[in-house]
């Protein structure tokens, strides 16, 4: 193969630039329904060239989105989840004047999916020349084009200026046809799901922009557009008489062809691609340019870059969405090397859950949580300061106003390594969460009815209902009476109903966190209840982003810990400490081992904090103001127990 890229461009700050459409997918949760009967939508990053930026960046490229949004709140969240994802977002320009555009999609059936495009004027078609300038074209080794971005005079003569400043930098150009003929106004405005239209007028106007290319990717259809014919053969000679691109056709679900020459007679065999359950076909042709550009900007052979191409095709196609769908090196590494490809990928709880967890995810630094989800202890202590419980909402609320000045101190501190957060229910703490939401700060909120034994959750059996009305950002918590050498019957029951709110979490894709609490039996170490609870539900499969548990007593113990969780879920996001309740000079002793400890983030601790103030605040002794500062001074005094324990570790390492 001719080497895809000049070498002295490996260097370059950036692997690719994606201009072009960047928009809201709005996906219908109901699948097999007419879109007219759709009743809600999921929302996702959706348009050509964002997809694409988001999947290359998602396998390691060095991806920048050259595009506009509207100044509204779907711009800002497409911007927000490309940086989760390390696209650079530094020329997505905000234009005032536009709206960021829009698409709703149904799913009909594997392969029917009515879509419309809400894009009168949008953000992303007034892209211009004053977005960028020749340096930041420069700045990369290739450029990549959709075809809409061709279909009017404006972007027309906005891609034609980028496209010569590349040629101009030894900048590799690749065109993604793209074609959307109601993009190009060959069809009726809600007939966005017609991928192909004949048109004399756009195949010429292909035909004047693909000699500026240097790889051009396209399906049958796409090509026919581009050559001007319905014979695919004639229709690559055409394209081919125009331009000595790279053409990459894709063949759906036989693969892909790679012409670096002349056209042949006939299509040669193509490239095979990966015969998998079908969920619907929406997004695999973006998925697709991902890993092609993957490969291709890596320096590896057609071969290997179509196959890691059509793996992503393969796999996007069994799941929901587009950008979210996409998959990661270590799917692909395990798609390759381990999955059963003979049964449906969406029943594979292992690649679904790689899905999920190797994901670029936020990395919280170590952690300082406030947990006031109490519910039974607040009614009682309402009812022994005969307060009414009306008001345990308004005293929750105000704990939210000590996290915020907490979080103000440590700043001004200068600890920038202590996340902080709260645990929050929403029988009485629903303003306090709507409050904290939005902050950035670590939010769990609990699932478990408060002293249930065998386990019961809040909501009933269906918990996993509930989770759909919780924000993405809210961690799902379980607190569990739980010990590996319970009576059969009710270990089997904690276990099923632990596994039951584990599934909810990952289907609804909200961080779970275990609260884990042995009973007390002085015949048992405590530290190996633990240790041996946790065991255990690892072996079924239960790996929750968070464990909650006690302090362990001995460093030891700990070590055994950090061991046990890299063995068994490398992904797992950290342990938290607990209070129990206990005195705070026995909660900031617990810190010193626990601080040593790899995994361990640091604490979610409750009445240590709040008993005492809520207290005497619920009886009437204290206004609101001291309520706050004897919150924050009992907060911050752990906060600082935590810095300190952190520091003498570091100081013996």
């Amino acid at each position: 193969m001719r080497h895809p890229t000049q070498s002295d461009s490996r260097n370059r700050p950036l692997d690719l630039i994606c201009l072009g459409r960047l928009a809201v997918d709005l996906y219908s949760q109901q699948v097999g329904a007419r879109l007219e009967d759709s009743s809600s939508f999921a929302k996702y990053l959706g348009g050509s060239s964002g997809n694409i930026a988001f999947g290359t960046a998602r396998l390691g490229l060095k991806s920048s989105m050259l595009t506009r949004v509207g100044d509204d709140h779907m711009g800002r969240f497409l911007i927000e989840t490309l940086q989760a994802e390390g696209c650079d977002t530094s020329r997505i320009a905000i234009d005032p004047k536009r709206l960021t555009g829009l698409v709703l999609l149904g799913l009909k059936d594997r392969e029917t999916f009515p879509l419309i495009f809400y894009r009168e004027n949008c953000a992303d078609m007034a892209v211009s020349l004053e977005d960028f300038d020749e340096n930041y074209i420069a700045s990369a080794r290739a450029l990549l084009i959709t075809g809409t971005h061709l279909s009017t005079q404006h972007v027309l003569e906005t891609s034609l200026a980028a496209l010569r400043m590349a040629r101009a930098n030894q900048v590799k150009t690749v065109m993604d046809i793209d074609y959307r003929p109601v993009l190009w106004g060959l069809t009726g405005q809600a007939d966005g799901e017609n991928r192909y239209v004949p048109s004399e007028k756009v195949s010429t106007h292909l035909q004047n922009v693909l000699p500026l290319f240097d790889l051009v990717v396209g399906t049958e259809e796409e090509f026919m557009i581009a050559g001007g014919s319905q014979d695919i053969l004639a229709a690559l000679r055409k394209v081919r008489s125009v331009t000595q691109a790279t053409l990459v056709l894709k063949r759906g679900a036989d693969g892909c062809n790679v012409f670096e020459e002349a056209i042949p007679d006939s299509l040669p065999s193509p490239f095979p691609t990966f015969k998998v359950s079908v969920f619907n076909v929406l997004g695999a042709g973006d998925a697709f340019m991902s890993g092609l550009l993957k490969g291709w900007l890596d320096g590896r052979s057609w071969e290997e870059s179509c196959r890691l191409a059509n793996a992503c095709g393969a796999l996007v196609v069994s799941r929901h969405g587009c950008a979210p769908a996409m998959p990661t090196l270590a799917e692909l590494d395990y798609f390759f090397n381990e999955a059963d490809l003979s049964k449906p990928l969406e029943s594979d709880q292992r690649l679904q859950r790689l899905h999920r967890v190797s994901a670029k995810r936020r990395p919280w630094k170590d952690l300082g949580v406030f947990a006031f989800d109490h519910r039974s202890q607040m009614l009682e202590m309402a009812e022994k300061c005969n307060a009414d419980p009306a008001r345990i909402p308004q005293l929750k609320t105000l704990f939210v106003e000590a996290v915020e000045e907490t979080e103000k101190w440590l700043r001004a501190q200068g600890v920038d390594h202590v996340d902080v957060g709260i645990l929050a229910d929403e029988r009485y703490g629903q303003d306090a969460l709507n409050a904290a939401t939005g902050r950035g700060w670590w939010i769990g909120r609990p699932v478990e009815l408060p002293g249930s034994l065998p386990l019961r959750f809040e909501y009933g059996r269906s918990v996993g209902t509930n989770l759909i009305s919780w924000p993405r950002e809210h961690i799902v918590k379980c607190l569990v009476l739980y010990d590996a050498d319970h009576p059969e019957a009710l270990r089997t029951e904690q276990e099923t109903q632990m596994k039951t709110i584990y599934d909810a979490a990952q289907a609804s894709g909200h961080d779970l966190l275990l609260e884990i609490i042995p009973p007390a039996n002085e015949q048992v170490d405590p530290d190996t209840q633990v240790i041996r609870a946790i065991t255990r539900l690892y072996e079924l499969g239960i790996y929750p982003e968070w464990w909650k548990i006690s302090a362990l007593l001995k460093a030891e113990s700990w070590q055994q810990l950090d061991e046990l969780i890299d063995h068994n879920d490398p992904f797992c996001r950290g342990v938290v400490l607990l209070g129990l309740a206990a005195p705070m000079e026995e909660v900031i002793a617990g810190f010193d081992h626990a601080a040593q400890s790899k995994h361990c983030k640091g604490f979610t601790v409750g009445r240590t904090i709040f008993h005492a103030p809520s207290q005497a605040w619920l009886a009437g002794h204290i206004n609101d103001t001291e309520l706050v500062q004897q919150i924050r001074n009992n907060f911050e005094q752990l906060l600082k127990g935590w810095v300190t324990a952190r520091q003498k570790t570091a100081a013996v390492a």
